[in-house]
C-alpha cells in the first residue's frame, strides 16, 4: 500500500476534492513533496483539525 500519494488520489481516498486536498495541506502545514503527500501525515492532522473545530456545547 502506497504511503505517498498524488493529490487525486488521496483525494478519492479521503473522500474529499483535489482542490480541497491542496488547500488543507496548505492550512495544515502539510508537505507536497514532487507532487506527492504524505497520507498518514495529512489524515492524522485532517483528524486533528476537526476535533479542534468541533463546536463546544453548553
Amino acid at each position: 500500500m502506497a504511503n505517498h500519494l498524488t493529490p487525486t488520489e488521496l483525494a478519492r481516498e479521503a473522500g474529499l476534492e483535489r482542490r480541497e486536498v491542496i488547500s488543507k495541506c496548505m492550512e495544515m502545514g502539510v508537505p507536497i513533496f514532487q507532487g506527492r503527500i504524505d497520507k498518514a501525515l495529512f489524515l492524522e492532522n485532517l483528524r486533528r483539525l476537526a476535533v479542534v473545530r468541533q463546536p463546544v456545547e453548553a
